[in-house]
């Protein structure tokens, strides 16, 4: 039997950062993905999951997407790409498993895109490195999921580890590892709307950071300096402004929290935290009633030293960032504030900076 593990992630600063060469703060959670399985003795493959129902069964040399069970797509993407770099080996049976709190915004398709890359490299005895390994869960993603994402997601759940903070780069791919707060935990609320990123509002953003970089005269918003889009203001329009100052500023923020994170800082971490929010509000404007709501809330318990909205937005959940002493009392006055204004109960997972893939 052979067994891999892949946890899902929190981007902690770095909103839209990544398609525009920028930077990234995240961590991985304390929980993930699992896959379990054995060889064959023949080339065929067959996926269960024990989020849904059926079975899938392939041919590892006839593989293609499934309408049926587009659950199997982000698998059979990844075996595809193994199999696309000369990588080959046995057939097998295998069933993935998740406790990952389900619409909370933590990337399960990464972690089980970068699960069973784990699991394949461990069943046929390859030894590709980490970031090889997020490339394919990648590519897996693109080409038979459909979802044209960064790596973001991926690199976070393979390189994430207990008590450390994944810094990424996202033009040159350097990750680095900074120390999480001690003594403090994340609160992930999960306001209960559905991303709603249709593809017109996530395209509107992209294309007017586009074509601020392009009226700036730089390959992308990571070459801007906040003082350098505030003197060239007046030769953008106003949509791709707000969008140039939420990313420019974003990247700033997240150079500014890797000093706070390696001293120690964790107001001014929390501080950066709030400001981000602000400026996904204000400028990117990718937020929403509720997430509006989570975040000053959670300032108004006395007890979040940040908070903000994480991932794509437009719904999904907060992440905020409270002393662990205080974790009980802060997510019973969040839950409080919130079923009093929205009606319904919060979604809250409290984690570490923590799961590591293995």
């Amino acid at each position: 039997m052979v067994e891999a593990f892949s946890p899902g992630r929190v981007e902690l600063l770095g909103n839209h950062t990544d398609y525009n060469g920028g930077l990234v703060l995240a961590f991985a959670v304390e929980r993930g993905v699992t896959i379990r399985g054995a060889a064959r003795a023949d080339r065929r493959i067959i996926l269960r999951s024990a989020a849904f129902p059926g079975v899938h069964e392939a041919n590892l040399d006839d593989l293609a997407p499934s309408r049926e069970r587009p659950w199997a797509n982000y698998l059979v993407g990844v075996v595809a790409q193994f199999r696309r770099r000369g990588l080959d080996g046995p057939g097998f049976e295998a069933t993935d498993s998740s406790d990952l709190p389900s619409g909370a915004g933590l990337s399960s398709s990464a972690a089980l895109e970068c699960a069973m890359a784990k699991f394949l490299q461990r069943l046929w005895g390859t030894d590709l490195p980490d970031m090889e390994l997020a490339k394919i869960g990648q590519a897996a993603e693109h080409e038979f999921a459909g979802v044209r994402c960064g790596l973001l997601d991926q690199i976070t759940s393979l390189f994430g580890r207990a008590g450390k903070i994944v810094s990424i780069d996202c033009r040159s791919l350097e990750v680095a590892l900074l120390p999480a707060p001690e003594g403090h935990v994340f609160v992930i609320a999960d306001s209960g709307v559905k991303h709603a990123l249709v593809a017109g509002e996530y395209n509107e953003r992209r294309a007017s950071c586009e074509a601020a970089a392009r009226d700036l005269g730089v390959e992308a918003l990571r070459d801007v300096t906040p003082e350098g889009l505030e003197a060239a203001a007046g030769s953008l329009g106003l949509k791709p402004l707000m969008r140039a100052r939420h990313v420019v500023g974003e990247n700033a923020r997240v150079a500014a929290g890797r000093e706070a994170l390696a001293n120690g800082d964790v107001a001014g971490l929390g501080r950066l935290m709030f400001e981000s929010h602000e400026s996904s509000r204000a400028n990117f404007e990718n937020s929403c009633e509720e997430l509006d709501f989570l975040v000053g809330a959670a300032r108004a318990t006395g007890l979040c030293l940040g908070a903000r909205l994480s991932g794509g937005g437009f719904g999904g959940a907060t992440v905020n960032l409270v002393r662990e002493a205080d974790a009980g009392a802060f997510c019973r006055g969040l839950s409080a504030a919130y079923r009093e204004r929205h009606g319904r109960d919060l979604s809250l997972l409290v984690t570490h900076a923590g799961g590591a893939s293995a």
